[in-house]
């Protein structure tokens, strides 16, 4: 099986043979078409967030189900499937919440796969979608319509429940809001075209990329600001009837703009984390007036997504042109140009760059 591994942090991937373990009890074993790559696989690559090497990364895949460990009968084989990172027992307090995405006992750390000599290499975020297949808990997947390209429906695995997720779950937003988003990458597109669909009266889009905020008008901003401008908070603040926004999204992993949010939200308002920062970064923040001012800190993994739940929504919205999916996609990629697209998509101009792979049907 061929795989794109990481031997060493920030340096580019090689395209390698692997073996992978077949199934076991409650697993599954998928043949990948499509691999989205996100900034959490850059920040991994990086070695921002640490981890053990070597590694297979990707977390945002879909395919068909081609192996079954014991006990799995959600799934049949030749079936179109999503590949997430959502790996749930089912049974913890949090799982029985209703709230998989912080799952207390996600299962061991032990990977499928390994070097042909037998040295184990890491499943970057329990998924390893950077390869031709995977074998991942039946948890962590979601069945797809046959009517969906699978280029399209792996964007669903991360980006999208990220952004939309913050909306609907997270923040469980009311039409009528006002909402800020920092950040026009791919999961502040989907946050924003989250807070469009969930009704706000105002979605105000902040990016330091002057040519990124055509896209978030694109994708449902009412007004845009340009994150680096001297006056943004005053921006915003006329904008808001000078109170600032209900809901401030932040969907970058950046410091700056976390220690922005906390003067852009109104009274009463809620700051929705959903950008991961490195491992040592932190914000500064004066306790005293969020408390004052009675504001809300909230973290948001994956959009609180639940795969059963949200993944037919989505679905549905797409169908019903109402969720943009297609216009994400900027570039496609097979496996053997992948460190070409990690650069694109590094550079930041790109919304989602994705890996196909020779199971993909319609593959150029």
């Amino acid at each position: 099986m061929k795989a794109a591994l990481c031997t060493r942090f920030n340096a580019p991937l090689e395209i390698a043979e692997l073996t992978l373990a077949p199934p076991r009890a409650g697993e599954v074993e998928v043949t990948l078409a499509a691999c989205a790559i996100c900034h959490s696989d850059l920040h991994f690559i990086e070695g921002a967030w640490g981890g053990d090497l070597p590694a297979v990364y990707g977390h945002e895949a879909a395919g068909h189900v081609t192996a079954l460990g014991d006990g799995v009968s959600a799934y049949a084989l030749g079936q179109r499937v999503l590949v997430t990172l959502i790996r749930a027992c089912g049974t913890c307090q949090c799982c029985t919440d209703g709230r998989p995405v912080i799952c207390e006992d996600a299962g061991d750390s032990s990977t499928p796969l390994a070097l042909p000599n037998g040295t184990p290499v890491t499943q970057g975020m329990k998924t390893g979608a950077f390869a031709e297949k995977v074998v991942v808990d039946a948890s962590q997947l979601a069945p797809l319509p046959g009517d969906m390209p699978l280029d399209v429906a792996c964007l669903l695995a991360c980006g999208v429940i990220t952004g939309v997720g913050a909306v609907f779950n997270t923040a469980a937003m009311p039409a009528g809001a006002s909402a800020v988003v920092i950040g026009t990458g791919g999961v502040g597109l989907n946050a924003i075209q989250g807070a469009r669909i969930a009704g706000a009266r105002r979605i105000i889009a902040l990016d330091v990329a002057p040519e990124k905020l055509d896209a978030a008008r694109e994708f449902g901003a009412t007004d845009t600001v340009l994150a680096s401008d001297r006056d943004a908070r005053k921006q915003v603040r006329r904008l808001t009837e000078g109170r600032g926004a209900d809901y401030v999204f932040v969907t970058v992993g950046a410091v700056a703009a976390y220690e922005q949010a906390l003067g852009l939200c109104a009274p009463g308002g809620a700051i929705i984390m959903a950008g991961m920062t490195g491992n040592d970064e932190y914000m500064r923040l004066n306790p005293m007036m969020a408390a004052y001012q009675e504001q809300r800190l909230i973290g948001s993994k994956m959009g609180g997504t639940v795969l059963r739940r949200d993944i037919p929504r989505l679905i549905e919205l797409y169908r019903q042109g109402r969720l943009k999916l297609d216009e994400l996609i900027s570039n496609r990629y097979p496996l053997e140009r992948i460190n070409e697209a990690i650069a694109d998509t590094a550079r930041g101009g790109t919304r989602r760059n994705v890996i196909l792979f020779d199971a993909y049907e319609d593959r150029p």
